[in-house]
C-alpha cells in the first residue's frame, strides 16, 4: 500500500472565516476491506479560525503547544487497512471533545443564568474542561470573562458535529460487524511518563475486552515499544462514555510519547517522523489480522 499523507504545514495560523468550515474530517475504508476499527484523533486540529483567536491574547505558537500535534498524520492512511478514520479539525484548546459537554466552569463567564455546568470536577478546577481556561503551560487564555453565548457556540460548532460523528460511527460499525473497536489516539508530554513510549488506558479494564487490550499491547511490543496500562492516563471522557464492552463497543485510549515523532517546543516533525509514522501503520495492519481482536469478536 502506497501512504500519500496530507501536506503538514509546521507552522499554522490564524486562519480568517472564509465560510462555515468543517469540525471533522471522516475518512471510511473500502466497504470491501472494511474491519470493525475506528482510530479517533480528537486533539489534533490546527484549524486556528480568526474569530477564536481574537477572543485570546495567546499567540498561535503557544496555542499550538495544548494539540496532540501530528498524530492525525500519524494515523492517515490506515483506511487503506480497513479502518475508519475521525479527525477534529478545530483546536483543543478552543473545545475539548474528550471532555463530557458539562464540564464547564462558571467562572469563565459572566452571565451564567443559562449556563448548564456539571457538577464541579477535577479537569474543570484545573482549567482543562470541555473550554479550557489555561494552555498547556498553565497560562490564563483569556484577560476577561466569556459570554456564555460563546459556549454555546462552541459547543454546537465543533463539540455536537464530533461526538454526532463518533456515534454515527460506531452505531454503523456495530450494525454491521456486531460490534466496534475505537482507539482514541492522543500523544502526551515526553516528560509524563518516563522511558514509557506508549500508555494504553482502559479505565482499569472497564472500556474494553481485556483480549484487545492485550493484542493492542502485543502489536505496539512486536515493533519495539514500551507500553504500560493505565498510568498516568486511565482514559477520558471518550473512553469512559462510549467503552461499554456488554454492548459490542470497545475503546482504548492510546497515549503516544511525543519525543518518538515531535521536536515538542517547536511543534514540528523531528527527522524520525516518517519511521515512526511507518511504525504507527504497520501496527494497524497487524492489530487487524490477529483474532480475535477485531475480526471475530464474540
Amino acid at each position: 500500500m502506497t501512504l500519500t499523507p496530507r501536506t503538514m504545514s509546521d507552522s499554522p495560523v490564524a486562519q480568517g472565516n472564509t465560510g462555515e468550515g468543517s469540525a471533522v474530517r471522516l475518512v471510511r475504508p473500502d466497504p470491501s476491506i472494511a474491519k470493525p476499527l475506528i482510530l479517533s484523533s480528537p486533539h489534533s486540529g490546527r484549524d486556528y479560525l480568526s474569530d477564536l483567536c481574537a477572543q485570546t491574547s495567546v499567540p498561535v505558537e503557544q496555542l499550538r503547544r495544548s494539540e496532540d500535534a501530528y498524530v492525525d498524520q500519524l494515523i492517515d492512511g490506515a483506511e487503506g487497512n480497513g479502518a475508519s478514520l475521525l479527525y477534529a479539525l478545530f483546536p483543543r484548546v478552543f473545545v475539548d471533545v474528550n471532555r463530557a459537554r458539562g464540564e464547564l466552569d462558571p467562572g469563565m463567564y459572566r452571565d451564567r443564568t443559562d449556563l448548564h455546568a456539571d457538577p464541579p470536577s477535577r479537569r474543570v478546577a484545573s482549567g482543562l474542561g470541555v473550554i479550557p481556561r489555561v494552555g498547556s503551560a498553565g497560562q490564563q487564555l483569556y484577560r476577561r470573562r466569556l459570554n456564555v453565548e460563546d459556549a454555546h457556540t462552541r459547543l454546537a460548532r465543533f463539540y455536537e458535529p464530533y461526538h454526532q460523528s463518533l456515534t454515527g460511527l460506531i452505531a454503523e460499525i456495530r450494525e454491521r460487524f456486531g460490534f466496534a473497536v475505537v482507539l482514541d489516539m492522543h500523544s502526551m508530554p515526553e516528560h509524563s511518563a518516563p522511558g514509557v513510549d506508549f500508555v494504553l488506558g482502559d479505565r482499569h479494564g472497564q472500556s474494553c475486552d481485556p483480549r484487545i487490550t492485550a493484542a493492542i499491547e502485543a502489536g505496539l511490543r512486536g515493533q519495539g515499544f514500551v507500553t504500560v496500562r493505565n498510568t498516568p492516563y486511565a482514559g477520558g471522557h471518550t473512553t469512559e462514555y462510549y467503552g461499554k464492552p456488554e454492548t459490542g463497543v470497545h475503546v482504548v485510549q492510546i497515549e503516544i510519547n511525543r519525543g518518538l515523532y515531535l521536536h515538542e517546543s517547536r511543534v514540528t516533525p523531528n527527522p524520525d517522523f516518517e519511521g515512526f509514522r511507518a511504525k504507527i501503520q504497520l501496527f494497524i495492519k497487524g492489530f487487524v489480522s490477529q483474532k480475535p481482536a477485531v475480526t471475530t469478536l464474540s
